[in-house]
């Protein structure tokens, strides 16, 4: 049977826990129990750049701000994101149609952006701090972009895997992800129902399907040195008149 809809995938789960029988579809209360851990498992998995299958880019003019929001009605109007994957500003003047970016510097705390002693310097920013407070994030790129309206902010995040609404509606997900979802839902069903007995080939099934899906996933940017860490190429004595390694 396709597992198409959260329906679909709560009964398969139960029935692998040993609570529902061939044939038999679960209680409205059952239902409702499980469709929460669904969603709540969903909801972590939000956190986890492995298990998201896609990036997105989203960007804003700037107009000299220090800072901008980022969440649901915020000057990015996105759903609030827990880290910033990487960001970039666009050269919007004097540069059209060939856009020139230039890649920011991710502060990974709030320690090294206070470390910053002007930050109201208005200039052309080479870093950029994000914030993740809650409901609404902020960035701070500094230096401060000025003046206002020559570039354009850009931010890469995660894409987000939404919760469901209904247990009937489709769900629209890559194929590798429909096992991982009724097998690791299985898992988080026997803390509800104490009873139940959790299959070690459940079990094996629920981890090879998210390494699946992290194989799937993988995106690994490629490995840069420090400018202050390359050295010149040094003379190669075995390779001849002019040879460099």
């Amino acid at each position: 049977m396709p597992l198409t809809t959260p329906q679909d995938q709560i009964n398969f789960g139960l029935r692998a826990i040993g609570v529902l029988g061939t044939g038999q579809t679960a209680l409205p209360e059952d239902y409702r129990d499980a469709f929460s851990a669904l969603n709540g498992m969903i909801a972590g998995w939000n956190a986890k750049r492995w298990l998201i299958y896609h990036e997105i880019d989203v960007s804003i003019p700037t107009t000299g701000q220090q800072s901008y929001t980022v969440g649901p009605g915020g000057d990015f109007n996105v759903a609030r994101p827990t880290r910033l994957e990487a960001a970039y500003l666009r050269q919007l003047v004097n540069s059209s149609p060939n856009f020139v970016d230039y890649p920011l510097t991710i502060l990974q705390s709030r320690e090294d952006y206070s470390n910053i002693a002007l930050k109201t310097l208005g200039s052309w920013p080479v870093a950029i701090f994000y914030d993740s407070d809650f409901p609404l994030g902020s960035v701070f790129p500094w230096p401060i972009p000025a003046p206002p309206g020559v570039f354009e902010l850009h931010l890469v995040l995660k894409a987000t895997l939404r919760q469901f609404d209904s247990y009937v509606q489709s769900i629209n997900l890559p194929d590798e992800y429909t096992e991982a979802i009724w097998t690791n839902l299985a898992i988080r069903l026997t803390a509800q129902y104490p009873g139940s007995v959790l299959p070690d080939a459940t079990l094996g099934l629920a981890r090879s399907s998210l390494e699946t899906i992290r194989t799937a996933n993988a995106q690994i940017p490629r490995m840069e040195m420090p400018t202050g860490l390359v050295r010149r190429p040094l003379y190669n004595i075995y390779s001849g008149p002019g040879q460099t390694y």
